[in-house]
């Protein structure tokens, strides 16, 4: 069913069940991201993390790409150094620039996000695919780093996701020389975590986000903040995280009770998130 907060130019946000579909729509772009798309995506993503009937994100892409990055049309002055000045005090403290807040967005969504990959993730749409917490890819599916080919270094988060997924030398390999990793190769390096045809694709990652959102809502929420935050930490402030996760995933009782009654009465449980 369509989800009727917002009509968007760029992309498309879905519900399906307790998953939203989020769609980048500029396939004649192959999704390349635009200011317009920014603030949509931004928008559809605000949403999806209010509202408590979302459970978990699909993100794809529409056409025969995922993402292949930065509008180099619409960015083209700033990929030539001839980016215009300021046009406010935000503006001049800005650290992060659009590509820092892009990835803080994703990251910052506390629900599970799943990529469907449906054709090339290049630059910060590489970033975007890396951004979600697991991935399914078509044969299609193709990622490529290509910043260094626009004289440029990782950006959107990249130099962060990459090496944690695939580790310091394949992620090197991939940023240094810029070649693309197909379907076959990314599912063995865990770039993606699941393969499926490309015209089930969608259906598939929706199933995947399925898997995780029959579970207690809060409980999911919160383990994926634990994961997050303990992949950085070191073993006693990890430990102690965990402990207060614990105490915040059995914040709603009737799914703590229905845990425990769904288990003793072997069926599937049917959480409220209260």
């Amino acid at each position: 069913m369509a989800y009727e907060a917002s009509d968007y130019e760029t992309i498309t946000l879905e519900r399906r069940g307790h998953v939203g579909v989020l769609t980048l729509n500029r396939p004649e772009r192959l999704n390349a991201i635009n200011r317009v798309m920014m603030a949509e995506v931004a928008e559809a993503v605000a949403s999806v993390k209010a509202d408590d009937e979302f459970r978990a994100l699909v993100v794809t892409g529409a056409g025969k790409g995922f993402c292949a990055g930065a509008d180099l049309m619409a960015a083209g002055q700033a990929i030539a150094g001839k980016a215009p000045e300021p046009k406010d005090q935000f503006e001049r403290l800005d650290e992060m620039g659009w590509v820092g807040r892009w990835a803080m967005m994703w990251s910052g969504l506390d629900k599970p996000t799943i990529g469907a990959i449906n054709g090339v993730a290049a630059g910060a749409g590489m970033s975007t695919a890396l951004a979600c917490d697991v991935r399914v890819g078509s044969e299609a599916a193709r990622f490529k780093s290509v910043f260094i080919e626009r004289s440029l270094s990782p950006d959107s988060g990249l130099s962060f996701f990459l090496p944690r997924i695939v580790g310091y030398a394949a992620a090197a390999d991939m940023i240094f020389t810029s070649r693309a990793v197909g379907a076959d190769e990314a599912l063995k390096l865990g770039l993606l975590n699941r393969l499926a045809p490309a015209a089930e694709l969608v259906d598939a990652a929706v199933d995947y986000a399925n898997e995780m959102t029959r579970w207690p809502p809060v409980a999911l929420r919160v383990s994926k903040r634990v994961l997050q935050h303990n992949t950085e930490a070191p073993l006693e402030e990890a430990l102690r995280y965990e402990s207060a996760g614990l105490y915040y995933a059995r914040r709603a009782p009737h799914d703590v009770k229905e845990s425990r009654d769904s288990f003793m009465e072997k069926r599937p449980g049917v959480y409220t998130g209260t």
